[in-house]
């Protein structure tokens, strides 16, 4: 089974507003065999609301993104979530991403916010910037 992820909605909207570098990349992969990301609730809702928020700004209509949000849950390991450690990271929004990668067995959350995540090792799962993240499973950004 290849490896499991958290991607930050930061790395989706990157990937979205622009064809260049690895936010792009990762996005490119999803679905593929190099790993597997994981979805709650709570994300799948930050994802849309941010998306359909920005989505003038990203060249998305609304039904794009829905069509986006059906793709990654479609591909996605969805994750129930039946704890809450909050308040655990600096930015109590990032909490859910924690919970979701600690609940699903990730080691990583692909992120542009690392410093945000400090406090994940003590959970097991490490924060890493896209770039990283690629390096990580052989593809170059």
């Amino acid at each position: 089974m290849s490896q499991r992820i958290v991607i930050d909605t930061n790395v989706l909207v990157s990937g979205l507003r622009s064809s260049r570098g690895a936010s792009y990349r990762i996005l490119q992969l999803v679905g593929a065999s190099d790993f597997e990301i994981a979805l709650s609730v709570p994300l799948a809702l930050e994802y849309e609301d941010v998306l359909k928020r920005e989505s003038a700004g990203l060249g998305l209509s609304h039904d794009d993104v829905d069509r986006l949000l059906e793709f990654l849950c479609g591909v996605a390991h969805l994750q129930e979530i039946h704890f809450l450690w909050r308040p655990v990271l600096r930015d109590p929004k990032d909490d859910h991403v924690l919970e979701l990668a600690a609940a699903a067995g990730c080691g990583l959350i692909v992120t542009h916010n690392v410093r945000d995540f400090a406090l994940s090792e003590g959970f097991g799962v490490t924060a890493v910037r896209p770039g990283e993240f690629l390096r990580r499973i052989g593809v170059a950004s």
